[in-house]
């Protein structure tokens, strides 16, 4: 299945019924009195989290969501039907903005949260209602609102703990293959990852954490060369970036210090939020480097970064120094105290009917 992670689309709520203008005709009832009903209110939009749902692909051929109108008022003091709500389901980590204002509407961040979207119109009134004791034969009606309308767009942004950034080829799906469920394409091109993948590593009986991988970047990315800047936003809401780094290039000419200082650099770029996030360094691939140079050249590789951060020495492909990456990686995130965010009454749901 492709994946998608922005969309826009129309949605409109439907449109109050109108009331009826109505009166009570009866045999020997000579002045029945007034029994035009309401109008019903019409359906609304709602969002809805949904965790089984990971891409917005079908809203990029879905482009128009309407909700049905409400019935109009009869005679003998029927009311119109409400018009049917629509549900639209979202992946985890939806956000939902106001193409017009720019506002944003809601943030989908637990499986089940609902959020009204557009409120439908309320149903008119009939002639019901304007019965007084000096207006005993009311001839006035009124027409249903009309429900809200709007353009939004949906953007997902994937909710994981750890965050894989580096360059093409640096051996990030490899890694996330090799802790986690995860079974992205690997192969020894690169740009061989062109959408995120998400996989689930368990450290032990509810231990666990999610790690979401992205394309690989490139210098110039914050420019929009490569691939990956269109995925940068899916590592704003982790807790940790792991920094892959291919310590022996295949290509001789190429210099790994070089290349970790142009994707920091367009990290910062990008987003000065999040280059702040806490990042460590994995040197990768150090089965490719023999025993004897391995400690000199991690050394030399972190003097001339200058790095003063965690620092961990891997071979995703032989399984080598997993483990302490990964015991240091649940230390990490499990130091961490959520707390929850207070509610907003815009997003509360309705009391059920």
């Amino acid at each position: 299945m492709k994946f998608v992670d922005e969309a826009t689309i129309d949605i409109a709520a439907g449109n109050g019924g109108a009331g009826c203008v109505s009166f009570r005709r009866e045999k020997f009832i000579p002045f029945g009195g007034p029994n035009g009903g309401d109008g019903g209110r019409g359906g609304s939009v709602w969002a809805h989290a949904d965790r089984n749902i990971n891409t917005l692909i079908d809203y990029r051929y879905a482009r128009r969501h309407e909700a049905r109108n409400g019935e109009s008022g009869r005679g003998a003091d029927q009311f119109g039907a409400a018009g049917e709500d629509i549900v639209l389901r979202m992946p985890v980590g939806t956000i939902v903005t106001d193409l017009d204002s720019g506002e944003v509407l809601c943030e989908l961040l637990e499986h089940d949260q609902r959020v009204l979207l557009a409120k439908g119109g309320d149903g008119g009134f009939g002639n019901l209602h304007f019965k007084t004791s000096t207006n005993r034969a009311p001839r006035q009606k009124t027409p249903g609102w009309p429900g809200e309308a709007r353009k939004v767009k949906l953007e997902l942004r994937v909710l994981a703990d750890v965050g894989l950034l580096g360059m093409p080829n640096a051996g990030k799906s490899t890694l996330i293959s090799a802790i986690s469920n995860a079974r992205p394409k690997i192969a020894d091109y690169p740009f061989t990852t062109l959408h995120p993948n998400l996989g689930v590593v368990r450290v032990g009986p509810e231990r666990s954490f999610v790690v979401a991988d992205i394309p690989g970047l490139i210098e110039g990315a914050s420019e929009g060369a490569g691939l990956g800047h269109r995925f940068l936003r899916h590592l704003q809401r982790t807790r940790l970036l792991l920094h892959i780094v291919d310590i022996a290039p295949f290509d001789e000419g190429v210099d790994p210090v070089q290349q970790a200082k142009a994707i920091v650099a367009e990290l910062k770029k990008y987003d000065p939020e999040l280059h702040a996030k806490p990042r460590w360094l994995v040197l990768n691939k150090v089965d490719m480097l023999p025993a004897e140079e391995r400690e000199a050249r991690v050394k030399d590789f972190v003097k001339r970064l200058r790095y003063k951060g965690p620092v961990y020495v891997i071979s995703a492909l032989a399984r080598e120094g997993l483990e302490p990456l990964v015991e240091g990686i649940w230390k990490h995130v499990a130091s961490y105290q959520q707390e929850a965010p207070l509610p907003d009454p815009r997003f509360d749901n309705p009391p059920a009917e």
